[in-house]
């Protein structure tokens, strides 16, 4: 009886392993050091210099009197976003045209029809603040830069680090928010467990197999990171392999599918992905 018994505890045992191993494999982490230092700003068109200054007189205004931080406490501290209606395009009006990205939550992204995060807010108070009525113009990641440049928008509004490559199509405003990059892993990884630093974490990527899939948002920080590159500063990685992709969230989902192995992304992004694909778990 004792050895039945002991059978049947050994069996339950290796059952909540494999469920736990199995829900874990479903799950993602992220690791909790920052890789770069980075500033957000606007891209301003370059031949609106009046709104340039305006934009930097209201940057300053809403730090000063707690909006920004009322804003960013909506997205941070468990609040609830505003959402956000852009009207249509209309040459007759006073518009102010935002080109942006909406898939970098909790900076910008869809409800329904609707815009959200904390880029969004500001440019509804901004517009506000000018007098105008605001558009919002969704676009690929790396076609917002060029289409203020175009003239098709007259700023772009998309957590954007501020960067030497883009000053060619923009003119940054002020910076308005610190920001870093982080590493996504699957839950049950634990090859970057004993990291402590940047360095650490550098060292690790540098020891991966050569072609180690790494999954990022096209056109962001995150892949010139990874690929290397001298304007920015980053000496990248050659054994690794970028998968570029429309959104963060797609990069951790194609991970926790399997199809890549890691992903490399904005600090506050990585932490909002991670929370909502662990809760479809």
């Amino acid at each position: 009886m004792k050895k039945i018994a002991a059978l049947f505890t050994a069996v339950v045992m290796i059952g909540l392993i494999l469920t736990g191993c199995s829900a874990d494999s479903k799950k993602a982490k992220v690791i909790d050091i920052k890789l770069t230092d980075e500033e957000y700003a606007f891209g301003v068109d370059k031949n609106q210099s009046d709104l340039l200054s305006k934009v930097n007189e209201f940057i300053a205004q809403i730090k000063a009197d707690g909006t920004f931080d009322e804003i960013c406490d909506r997205h941070f501290k468990g609040g609830t976003p505003k959402e956000i209606t852009s009207a249509a395009l209309d040459t007759s009006k006073d518009q102010l045209v935002v080109a942006t990205n909406a898939a970098f939550e909790p900076f910008e992204y869809m409800k329904g029809d609707k815009y959200c995060g904390i880029d969004m807010e500001i440019a509804e108070k901004l517009a506000q603040f000018l007098g105008k009525e605001l558009v919002i113009s969704n676009l690929d990641f790396d076609a917002v830069c060029l289409s203020v440049s175009q003239g098709k928008a007259d700023i772009a509004m998309a957590g954007l680090t501020i960067t030497d490559e883009r000053k060619e199509y923009v003119t940054f405003s002020e910076k308005y928010y610190n920001a870093s990059q982080k590493v996504i892993a699957r839950k049950s990884d634990k090859t970057f467990d004993d990291c402590k630093t940047a360095e650490d974490v550098e060292k690790v990527l540098k020891g991966l197999k050569k072609g180690t899939k790494v999954g990022v948002q096209a056109g962001t920080t995150a892949q010139y990171y990874v690929e290397g590159d001298e304007d920015w500063g980053f000496e990248g990685f050659e054994n690794l392999k970028v998968s570029g992709y429309k959104s963060g969230s797609l990069a951790v989902q194609d991970m926790i599918n399997g199809n890549i192995d890691y992903v490399v992304i904005d600090e506050a992004p990585a932490i909002r992905i991670v929370e909502s694909i662990n809760d479809m778990a």
